[in-house]
């Protein structure tokens, strides 16, 4: 069937791979499965509640962690026609209250580890009138309860949707400024997802570990691994993901780099502490539940070293590129086609084009524009072409290359372009340094580092600074004069981040 709606992802699948697995996930300590015929009925309830209760083609938000009763709500509010608008758990409540508010969300469904919230919706968010729990048993004062309402609203819902309706608004966790939402279609996000046949075969394992309200997560795990029929494990806890790869033994999972560095650092520990001689794929497969092949990486750079590094493990990784405002994917490497140094061949449903250096993409994942933010979607957008901010090129045989971010980019008095990004890759090879951050100070480059204190100790290194002013002296002979970074700043903290883990510039 023709797919081109969120609808049509949930009837897909369940006309596709019925009783088939979709999701598998714990509850306590059992493990529980929902079929693909289960997850279509369990959204048409939804559906049928949203309509019920007078909310269709409203803003509803969801709040929560990644779990089965969030996603099921997802495709059950798109579903409907309505609006969904995912909100991150990690934010503080005033933040919530505000980005409701600016989303005009009429109908909250919520999980129980952000109750705070629901407290004060009423004091701050007075255009909601219907809040739901995800886990109460039972409906209680001014809150519904999810799982008697999809009972008491079972049966069939179809909804006629146009592909270009708005389907979802995004919140970005910008790096500086304000939050924006962005507007996202059904043609945008299932395009994004079905247009490129990654020869992933049905039934495949992965597990979910990046957050639900990041759309990479909502698109890439969720949305094409439903399309695909994969088996999708929910992982509960960061805390966790030892644990739960071992549990659910998935093939494949999708990574961002802070985790990557994090994985190989384990691995590196548990080829220390085997014997002598063992297989590397061998201690990988013991470290990481035995299955995984493929790592696909995304929402930041990359060092593409670690292609090579977790190559000796037996795993591949497929490095890619996209922000929100493209559903998010934009490029991405395969096994079959893989550019080391590159974050892959653009989508078949991409255009690229460079503008003073400034990467620009167009096409049927490009986002409707930012909610409310009339000038900001203006700057963001010309002529169907979306402005990634992102300094670059794209090869001849359609590669997607990343050099920097532009509004980022220092400009010297004299005239001459640095872009920190390319400073702060070159320092993050060293182990010593776990974090960087550089930046222009009194018209010369200046680089604040946050060391790995942990590998100092285990190295013998007892003078930090020295050690990185080394680093540094070592790297400027490599560089332009204007490149070179004249102060060295080491701090004891971790810099503050967003709650998509990037380093806040300003």
């Amino acid at each position: 069937m023709e797919v081109k709606t969120l609808q049509d992802i949930i009837r897909h699948g369940a006309a596709t791979f019925g009783s088939q697995t979709a999701f598998r996930y714990k509850v306590k300590k059992e493990i529980q499965d929902k079929s693909y015929l289960e997850l279509q009925n369990d959204t048409m309830a939804v559906s049928r509640m949203v309509e019920g209760f007078g909310m269709k083609g409203m803003h509803i938000a969801l709040i929560g962690t990644t779990s089965y009763q969030w996603i099921s709500c997802y495709f059950g509010i798109t579903g409907s026609g309505s609006v969904a608008v995912p909100v991150d758990a990690q934010l503080p409540a005033q933040a919530i209250w505000e980005l409701l508010n600016r989303a005009d969300v009429k109908m909250l469904i919520y999980d129980e580890i952000r109750a705070d919230v629901t407290a004060g919706i009423k004091e701050h968010c007075p255009q909601i009138s219907c809040t739901i729990s995800m886990q109460a048993e039972s409906h209680q004062p001014e809150i519904y309860s999810l799982s008697c309402l999809l009972s008491q609203y079972a049966g069939n819902y179809e909804a006629n949707l146009c592909p270009n309706q708005l389907a979802t608004i995004l919140y970005t966790s910008g790096t500086t400024g304000k939050s924006k939402g962005v507007m996202l279609s059904h043609q945008n996000l299932t395009d994004n997802a079905v247009c490129l046949d990654m020869k992933i075969p049905a039934g495949t394992v992965t597990m979910t570990l990046l957050p639900i309200n990041h759309v990479y997560c909502l698109t890439m795990d969720i949305i094409k691994g439903l399309y695909i029929g994969a088996v999708i494990c929910v992982n509960d806890s960061i805390m966790r993901v030892q644990k739960n790869l071992a549990l659910f033994k998935p093939e494949l999972v999708l990574m961002v780099p802070m985790i990557i560095e994090s994985v190989y650092a384990k691995l590196e520990d548990a080829v220390r502490q085997a014997p002598a001689g063992t297989p590397k794929p061998m201690i990988a497969k013991a470290a990481l539940g035995g299955r995984l092949k493929t790592i696909c990486s995304g929402g930041a750079y990359l060092d593409p070293d670690y292609v090579d590094r977790f190559e000796e493990y037996g795993i591949t990784i497929l490095q890619g590129y996209g922000m929100t405002e493209c559903s998010p994917v934009i490029s991405t490497n395969l096994e079959w086609a893989n550019k080391k140094g590159s974050v892959g061949k653009l989508l078949p449903n991409c255009q690229a084009k460079v503008v003073e250096e400034e990467l620009w993409i167009k096409g049927s994942s490009v986002m409707m524009g930012y909610y409310k933010m009339p000038e900001e979607t203006a700057k963001a957008l010309e002529d169907g072409w979306l402005k990634t901010g992102d300094l670059g090129y794209v090869d001849p045989d359609q590669y997607v290359y990343i050099t920097g971010r532009k509004k980022n980019l220092i400009i010297l008095a004299n005239g001459e372009n640095v872009s920190p990004e390319e400073l702060e890759n070159q320092l993050n090879r060293c182990h010593l340094v776990k974090e960087v951050l550089v930046r222009e100070a009194g018209n010369v480059i200046e680089a604040e580092i946050f060391p790995n204190y942990e590998y100092a100790e285990n190295s013998g290194i007892s003078n930090i600074p020295e050690q990185l002013q080394s680093l540094i002296d070592e790297e400027n002979q490599t560089l332009p004069v204007y490149k070179r970074i004249h102060h060295l700043i080491v701090r004891e903290t971790e810099f503050e981040k967003t709650t998509a883990k990037k380093i806040k510039r300003f």
